[in-house]
């Protein structure tokens, strides 16, 4: 009794007010409340409430703010389903400022209609800001004209009875090298001619349908090059004007064929190229390529090649289109690389976009080896690219099987692996070159989950994983997000513009967003 009396008063303070009763104060607070007799304690606290905002809004309140696992470095996309934080991310921005990654490439993989396209437009938008041009040299499907239109950029529309492509025009690559003196120009003129001879060689390809050998190769280069200097030099020379004087022999060719003195001997050697170059002149790839080119791609504003007018079943046109395209686009960016090394600037960066992955590689002969080259050699080209499929399946349905192993690659060089909702069986597959967590797989699992109807409107909902997506660094725990549109951005990612549910869902992008709006700033200079 002694002891606990003696441990009450301790823990109390004994106040006498004429004589009235004897008020008890607690005698020591603690991290849990005010210990002793009347006091507060508690067993448990709740966690308190967590916010984020910029250092203009919290400034007050530093420095008691906390960081995200992730540098605020990159495109803002959304929130983290886990922290509830924002998630800034893209390819540029952490190979080069952050450095989190070894190589400036991205790799998507979801079902349709999941918001894989939307995700590509963001990082448009975003990486546009900072002064990068977007480039797409292939859009299949025309999705993304409206955002390249928003930007400022120039959209190039090819297919039957739409512009032409000529491959045999320096492009800005002569354009450029005109305004250069020296080394520097003969260097870039020579590149430029050597990538005009590639470019009808695997036009060749593509119209035979099989490869072209090495003498044809070189038969070609020397052809390119005798035109030129016979060719008036204020136009650049077309396809028809090849044939005829490959068709016509001159000495300098016949040399290559060792039918100096012999027609016949000439004629039986140039046969079968000469006959695949015709059938590029007056077959159905002549209205395409037998003309000077109607759109060049700007060195400075986005650009994007809208082939939604070729059918999917063209898969001549499309494959041949597609090529010339990207030939453009890269000689494009090095043209500008060449002008901002020669005028002491610092050169520009390019965003490619590879979407629908699936159609190019099966579009023609040697688009497999050209993104294989890109995914290679992106750092030094100093280009970021980005490429978009539905499944790793899409990979392996290659007929090749070297093409096959070359397309596995593209998703075990990307520094950037974004994964929306997939399928179970694509699990076994994905792991073998993304070690993925059993909770992260069952989250992607998950998120592939189809809609399912609204009992009171009757309308079909939309789907439980769209705008979610899964970003996975090597072997690092993933970081899921949720992407969130502005309504300027769910009219310009419409892409079910010919359905009537269009307007419900908001497209192939995310159907729900802020009232915030997005503003659509012209590529920095």
């Amino acid at each position: 009794m002694g002891r606990r009396r003696r441990r009450d008063e301790e823990n109390q303070l004994s106040v006498h007010s004429d004589g009235g009763p004897t008020y008890l104060a607690p005698g020591r607070i603690t991290g849990r409340g005010i210990t002793g007799r009347g006091g507060g304690k508690v067993s448990y606290i709740d966690l308190p409430q967590e916010y984020r905002g910029t250092t203009r809004q919290v400034c007050g309140l530093w420095p008691y703010i906390a960081g995200a696992g992730t540098p605020m470095i990159g495109v803002p996309m959304g929130r983290d389903l886990i922290t509830g934080s924002t998630l800034c991310m893209d390819p540029i921005s952490w190979f080069e400022r952050a450095a989190l990654i070894a190589n400036p490439s991205m790799f998507t993989l979801a079902l349709p209609g999941l918001g894989k396209s939307t995700v590509q437009r963001r990082l448009l938008v975003g990486l546009n800001y900072r002064g990068v041009v977007g480039l797409v040299p292939g859009d299949t499907k025309g999705e993304y004209s409206d955002i390249i239109e928003a930007l400022g950029g120039s959209v190039v529309r090819l297919g039957r009875g739409q512009g032409t492509l000529n491959p045999l025009d320096l492009g800005e690559m002569g354009k450029v090298a005109l305004a250069l003196a020296g080394r520097a120009r003969e260097e870039l003129q020579a590149n430029a001619r050597g990538r005009r001879s590639n470019m009808v060689a695997a036009l060749v390809a593509i119209a035979r349908r099989g490869q072209v050998t090495g003498d044809e190769e070189n038969f070609l280069d020397a052809a390119v090059q005798l035109l030129d200097s016979k060719h008036d030099p204020r136009t650049p020379p077309l396809l028809e004007d090849l044939a005829r004087m490959i068709g016509e022999g001159p000495r300098e060719l016949r040399l290559m064929t060792l039918a100096t003195n012999s027609d016949e001997k000439y004629a039986n050697a140039v046969e079968p190229l000469l006959r695949s170059l015709l059938s590029l002149v007056h077959g159905p790839l002549g209205r395409t390529f037998n003309a000077h080119t109607s759109n060049r791609f700007a060195l400075d504003r986005p650009a994007s090649v809208d082939l939604s007018r070729i059918p999917a079943s063209d898969q001549l046109l499309e494959g041949s289109v597609l090529l010339a395209c990207w030939a453009e686009a890269f000689a494009t960016v090095e043209a500008a690389d060449a002008y901002a090394k020669a005028r002491g600037e610092r050169p520009r960066h390019y965003y490619l976009v590879l979407d629908e992955l699936w159609r190019i590689l099966r579009a023609g002969v040697g688009l497999v080896d050209r993104i294989d080259e890109l995914t290679r050699l992106n750092r030094t080209y100093g280009v970021g690219q980005s490429m978009t499929t539905h499944t790793m399946s899409d990979l392996e349905s290659l007929r090749d099987p070297e093409d096959v192993a070359k397309a596995k690659g593209f998703v075990e060089r990307a520094g950037l692996i974004v994964c929306g909702g997939l399928p179970r069986r694509e699990m076994q597959l994905l792991n073998q070159v993304v070690p993925m967590t059993r909770r992260e797989q069952q989250l992607v699992v998950s998120w592939s989950t189809p809609p399912s109807l609204d009992q009171e409107t009757g309308r079909e909902m939309a789907p439980p994983g769209r705008g979610k997506f899964l970003v996975k660094v090597g072997g690092q725990a993933g970081m899921p997000f949720e992407l969130v549109l502005t309504p300027t951005e769910r009219r310009l990612n419409d892409t079910n513009k010919k359905w009537a549910n269009a307007i419900v869902d908001g497209g192939d992008g995310v159907g729900f967003g802020t009232n915030d709006v997005l503003y659509l700033p012209t590529a920095k200079t």
